[in-house]
């Protein structure tokens, strides 16, 4: 995680960005806060706070900065200049911790955990609006694992963790109508069982959920009948109120 220290929305790279609605610092700083004391001290997680630079507010959003898998990361290559300054920071945090630092050839895009995500022993990757579609097989090539490329088709979700959540290695929620054709019944064979979401959750990025064992943190918006039905299948739900996040 990152503190948010310097966030805001200085510049519009996604639908939902708008320079004349900026967070409010306090609330976020307060929203960050809970988050990080809900891992924390209530479910034990072992956070590494990434230092905080004036220069990159969108730092906040750390599972954008690479793919971890072991002791190996591979580093993104962020579409937007914008994002492109967050690179040398990320590269050398990692590197300060002992990772092997894997980069990508300059021609690929591709933004780590945003678009790459662990389905079991599979990795899905989203791709069309911020990772490149060839990029997969540099992922595969590279970690020695199957990934499995699915196509966006929304902008409004246009990283693979705003629509498709693993929640364990058969269970995942996921917004349908965000991939293509293929990209539904490539994810239909996957994942064992596919929990969709509404439009109105997907907007309300519930998929953007952090599952911790049985434990779900999940953004303040999901109804009561998918809290029913998560629960139902064993899980506990931790809501957090994100809203100033959502802005960005």
């Amino acid at each position: 995680m990152c503190r948010p220290s310097y966030y805001t929305v200085a510049y519009e790279i996604n639908p939902w960005m708008r320079v004349t609605r900026r967070p409010d610092h306090a609330r976020a700083t307060h929203e960050w806060e809970q988050l990080h004391r809900l891992l924390t001290r209530t479910l034990g997680v072992r956070v590494r706070l990434l230092p905080p630079h004036r220069a990159v507010p969108d730092l906040v959003f750390t599972a954008n900065a690479g793919l971890v898998c072991g002791r190996t990361v591979v580093l993104s290559r962020f579409r937007f200049p914008e994002r492109r300054r967050e690179e040398p920071l990320v590269a050398g945090y990692f590197r300060r911790a002992g990772y092997r630092i894997v980069p990508l050839p300059a021609r690929y895009n591709f933004e780590g955990e945003g678009d790459a995500l662990w389905m079991g022993d599979t990795l899905v990757l989203g791709f069309r609006f911020r990772s490149s579609a060839p990029v997969h097989a540099q992922l595969a090539r590279i970690l020695r694992r199957r990934v499995l490329p699915v196509e966006l088709v929304d902008r409004r979700f246009y990283h693979l963790d705003t629509c498709f959540c693993p929640l364990d290695a058969r269970t995942a929620l996921w917004y349908p109508k965000a991939f293509d054709r293929y990209g539904r019944r490539a994810l239909e064979h996957v994942a064992e069982e596919l929990i969709p979401v509404t439009e109105r959750e997907a907007a309300r990025f519930v998929c953007n959920t952090i599952a911790v064992g049985r434990d779900l943190v999940m953004p303040a918006g999901g109804s009561a009948s998918l809290r029913r039905r998560l629960r139902r299948r064993g899980f506990r739900l931790h809501s957090v109120e994100l809203s100033e996040f959502l802005k960005a």
